[in-house]
């Protein structure tokens, strides 16, 4: 991968480590269990500008590893790479999630599937609206680009509500229908 989706492939530690961290109180509900302690999290990813938080939890290491997680999330879903739809070739960790389905015939469309608590779901998220923005929102395309059914990318898609979201933006600037 190229650009800011590189930072989707770097492990927890070296993605902290390119990030402010700023640790706080948090207020909200929860009365007499929210943080009375400086527990709460915020990163501030310098290289791209992104950030998260996390504090949901008592436990700051919670708290940290939740906006870690959020980071990745916003950083898939704010940044997008140019793909070319012509190429043959898929990054490695989308390759890793398409399969041919079992008893439904030789001519069966591979399919993908990942979910959201795979380590790997961000990555792929960031490929499929990649590959969508780089199909001008046309989902039947980004999803050929990718060598899989349009239904089976736009389920991809709808797994999530940020991913949702982001895809809903995309077919946005391109005046589109929103996915329903």
């Amino acid at each position: 991968m190229t650009g800011e989706r590189q930072y989707l492939e770097l492990d927890d530690k070296a993605l902290l480590a390119q990030c402010d961290v700023h640790i706080y109180k948090s207020s909200g509900p929860g009365g007499q269990h929210r943080n009375k302690v400086s527990s709460a999290v915020r990163l501030a990813h310098r290289p791209t500008g992104i950030a998260a938080h996390g504090d949901d939890s008592r436990s700051q290491h919670t708290n940290k590893l939740l906006a870690i997680r959020r980071l990745r999330m916003n950083i898939a879903c704010r940044t997008r790479d140019q793909v070319d739809m012509q190429a043959a070739d898929l990054p490695d960790v989308v390759r890793q999630c398409i399969f041919t389905p079992r008893g439904r015939g030789a001519d069966a469309p591979p399919r993908m599937e990942i979910g959201a608590r795979d380590y790997r779901f961000w990555q792929v998220a960031a490929f499929l609206l990649d590959a969508l923005a780089s199909a001008e929102g046309q989902v039947s395309q980004a999803a050929r680009r990718v060598g899989i059914g349009t239904a089976n990318f736009s389920a991809l898609l709808k797994s999530d509500r940020h991913l949702l979201a982001a895809a809903q933006e995309i077919r946005r600037r391109f005046s589109l229908r929103p996915l329903t």
